[in-house]
């Protein structure tokens, strides 16, 4: 081959990678989030927020450029709001940061209503935070109930779960986060329809049942031939948090299920067109991986490259 592994990883570090001090600075800005938030239910018990918990990409160590939000989520107690009501919620988790953090140099109107959540604006770093409410059912591990951005609908989620699900996977297959990074590039240069979601719990069960090649064209052969293989018809659940019978199977769905909770089959929200089109996609990857591979020129291997990695790829 005319490209080493290494040629990739340097091209991914450029384009694709958020680079390890601004990671740090948006992690920065959510702990004094959190912080104040602290601070403020020490002196005020009765207060309706309970606590915020990072979550999303750039926790989980999966987030690409570029960053322009971050994903929070704040646990609101239940007596305080009508569960069944989002604009109330909204609202009313809108005005309790408002009360808190106006307290620390921010103003009111950096403070709005965001799809299914609410959008706090940073004016320094142009970030911002997307703070998700939860509704706490009383069980161990923060379990509760969010509203869900593509359907609305109130779903059980717990964030330390599935930050523990992803870090035991990053754990065991070194190359999972760079590999879940790749994909999420990809599908953002094709310009395709793909939940991030859906995309580490794909990678996931590649590292149970087969490993994850250290080489990232091997790892991309591994996605692309998975998605040909299967056409995304087959059932992928994990067992970390509970047992497999306790999934009901879609006759008419893609079944791949949340690894927190067995009622939330994230594999719902393909149906058959956007299934058809991954797969296309993914064949379409293939090819041009084998291209590159065999390529006996520099620049034949770059500009079937490009068909997977955009048009600034170079090695």
């Amino acid at each position: 081959m005319l490209f080493t592994n290494q040629d990739i990883k340097n091209f991914l570090d450029e384009k694709v990678n958020v680079k390890k001090e601004n990671i740090d600075k948006y992690r920065d800005q959510v702990k004094r989030l959190r912080e104040n938030l602290e601070d403020y239910i020490n002196e005020h018990p009765e207060f309706g927020l309970i606590k915020m918990l990072h979550s999303g990409s750039v926790r989980k160590g999966t987030a690409i450029k570029p960053i322009n939000d971050m994903d929070v989520a704040v646990y609101v107690k239940a007596e305080s709001v009508d569960s069944d009501d989002e604009d109330q919620i909204l609202n009313y988790v809108r005005d309790a940061l408002v009360e808190i953090y106006t307290k620390h140099n921010m103003k009111k109107d950096q403070f709005s209503i965001g799809h299914h959540c609410v959008k706090v604006s940073f004016k320094g770093s142009g970030l911002d935070v997307d703070v998700v409410p939860i509704i706490p059912n009383g069980e161990p591990n923060d379990l509760g109930h969010l509203i869900t951005r593509d359907t609305a609908e109130r779903v059980l989620t717990s964030i330390p779960l599935h930050l523990e699900f992803i870090r035991n996977r990053k754990k065991s297959n070194g190359n999972y986060a760079t590999m879940v990074r790749v994909i999420k590039h990809w599908r953002n240069v094709r310009e395709f329809k793909m939940k991030s979601f859906l995309i580490e719990l794909i990678w996931a069960h590649i590292a149970d049942t087969e490993g994850i090649s250290d080489d990232i064209v091997s790892a991309l052969q591994q996605f692309f031939r998975y998605i040909i293989r299967t056409q995304l018809k087959d059932t992928i659940i994990f067992e970390d948090y509970y047992k497999k019978s306790k999934v009901t199977i879609a006759l008419n769905s893609s079944n791949i299920f949340d690894p927190v909770n067995p009622e939330n089959n994230v594999g719902a929200s393909l149906d058959d067109h956007k299934r058809e089109v991954i797969i296309e996609e993914a064949e379409e990857a293939l090819a041009a991986l084998s291209h590159s591979i065999q390529a006996s020129t520099k620049g034949v291997a770059t500009d079937n490259f490009k068909k997977i990695f955009g048009s600034s790829f170079s090695f």
